[in-house]
């Protein structure tokens, strides 16, 4: 999967949020939370990942909030300066729109933290970003930084 560059100078304003939810970024206190949360619905190494992202100044993990519960979650400045990722929806709460609303909050983030382009690494839906925030393809970035990844056995 290639890697995406996305102009933040050009980035347009965020869609609504659906009624019933909340989006912020997280608070330090909660870090456990969301880490249990990325390793219960997704994987332990984007846990890994969105813990970096709460040492971040500012804090660059972005959370989705329905009746009190985490239901979706995006870091940024984790993998790597810039890059955006992981993110994730519960896939009870999927086609709301939740996933496009955390997705503009961690990049209009990095926005205000004086970026002037994100990179998507190993972006899977590849025509979403292009079309939700004129993301262009970086030829020849794959495998890009995951290149030397260790195996997930050890």
């Amino acid at each position: 999967m290639p890697d995406l560059l996305v102009p933040l100078y050009k980035l347009p304003d965020a869609p609504a949020l659906p009624a019933g939810f909340t989006l912020r970024r997280a608070f330090p206190f909660e870090l456990s939370r969301v880490r249990r949360f990325i390793e219960t619905h997704f994987a332990e190494s984007w846990a890994d990942e969105a813990e970096v992202g709460f040492a971040r100044q500012p804090l660059s993990v972005w959370i989705a909030i329905h009746e009190k519960k985490i239901v979706g979650f995006a870091v940024a400045d984790a993998t790597a300066r810039g890059y955006f990722g992981p993110t994730g929806v519960n896939e009870a709460f999927r086609g709301k729109g939740l996933g496009g609303a955390l997705l503009f909050a961690a990049l209009h983030g990095l926005r205000d933290m004086g970026y002037a382009y994100a990179i998507i690494g190993a972006a899977g839906p590849v025509t979403f970003y292009e079309k939700a925030v004129g993301a262009v393809i970086i030829p020849d970035s794959s495998p890009g930084i995951y290149v030397d990844m260790i195996d997930k056995e050890q």
